[in-house]
Formats: C-alpha cells, sequence, structure tokens
C-alpha cells in the first residue's frame, strides 16, 4: 500500500463545508482508505489577496491506486464540487493536491511529487504536523525545521 498525503482547500461556497464533504468523496474512492487526517485551519489568501480566506486541511491516506491514478481521481472531486480554473491562486470550490506519496520523488509536466511549494507554505504544513511532526520532505527536511525557518502567518485553528 501507498502512503499519501493529500491537502484540501476551499474559500467559497462554504469552505468548511466543502473540504469535509472533500475528504468523504476522497474515502469513497475504491482502494482508497483514511487513515488521519488534520484540523481545519482558517489561512488568508495567497497571491491574490483580494478574495476570501481558505479553510485547509491534510489527511492521509493509504491506497493501492498509482500516483496519476489518485491525481485523476482527485480531478473528478474537484469537478463534482464546482471547481473552475480561472488562474493561479484564485479562489475555488475545492483545491485538492497530492502533498507526499510515500518517498517518491516525480517531476513531470502533469504532476510534481512532493508538491513543489509545500516547503513554503504554513498553511499546508501546519495540518500536515498535525498528523505526523516527524515527517520529513524530500529535498526539503524535517517538517519542525521547515516551519521553524517559515514566516509566521495568521493561520487559525478552527476545529
Amino acid at each position: 500500500m501507498n502512503n499519501i498525503f493529500i491537502a484540501l482547500g476551499s474559500n467559497l461556497e462554504n469552505p468548511k463545508e466543502q473540504v469535509k464533504k472533500g475528504i468523504l468523496f476522497i474515502k469513497k474512492i475504491e482502494g482508497v482508505r483514511l487513515l488521519n487526517e488534520s484540523n481545519l485551519y482558517e489561512t488568508p489568501p495567497v497571491g491574490i489577496l483580494d478574495q476570501p480566506n481558505f479553510v485547509n486541511a491534510v489527511i492521509k491516506i493509504d491506497s493501492n491506486l498509482g500516483p496519476y491514478e489518485i491525481l485523476n481521481e482527485l480531478l473528478k472531486i474537484e469537478n463534482i464540487a464546482g471547481r473552475v480554473r480561472i488562474g493561479k491562486n484564485g479562489p475555488r470550490t475545492l483545491d485538492l493536491d497530492i502533498l507526499l506519496f510515500n518517498n517518491l520523488i516525480l517531476n513531470e509536466k502533469k504532476l510534481t511529487i512532493p508538491h513543489p511549494r509545500m516547503h513554503e507554505r504554513l498553511f499546508v504544513l501546519m495540518p500536515l504536523k498535525d498528523i505526523d511532526e516527524a515527517i520529513v520532505i524530500p529535498n526539503h527536511g524535517a517538517i519542525i525545521d521547515i516551519i521553524n525557518k517559515l514566516t509566521p502567518e495568521n493561520i487559525i485553528r478552527i476545529e
């Protein structure tokens, strides 16, 4: 089985419920088992600042599916949630990203693992740390060390 960490985020159409529904849909993917989930966090937007705050979370699953199979399932769930891709860092009903897939390092046009900017984003690292404080991000180091080097952000645990 593959250990996979997935980030969830939303800032449209009741973001908290969007994230919770996203988790439920992921649990229903055949061959996927939910192992753990983080707290929910409210976080300010990145890039485009004139938009609502986000609700973010991370889950850990195991699965016999490969990375592209998981990606395709996540894209289907985003579509069900009404995700419209208007631009980078824009508002969204649901955003699902593969953060880590075992210790795989993959750098392809359609998929990069570990997620290419996760080590720069506390809104990803804080919920990931909820699940596993000892996690090491390939090519970047221990999560605790990475978090300690980043500038604090206004991240509020809401659940």
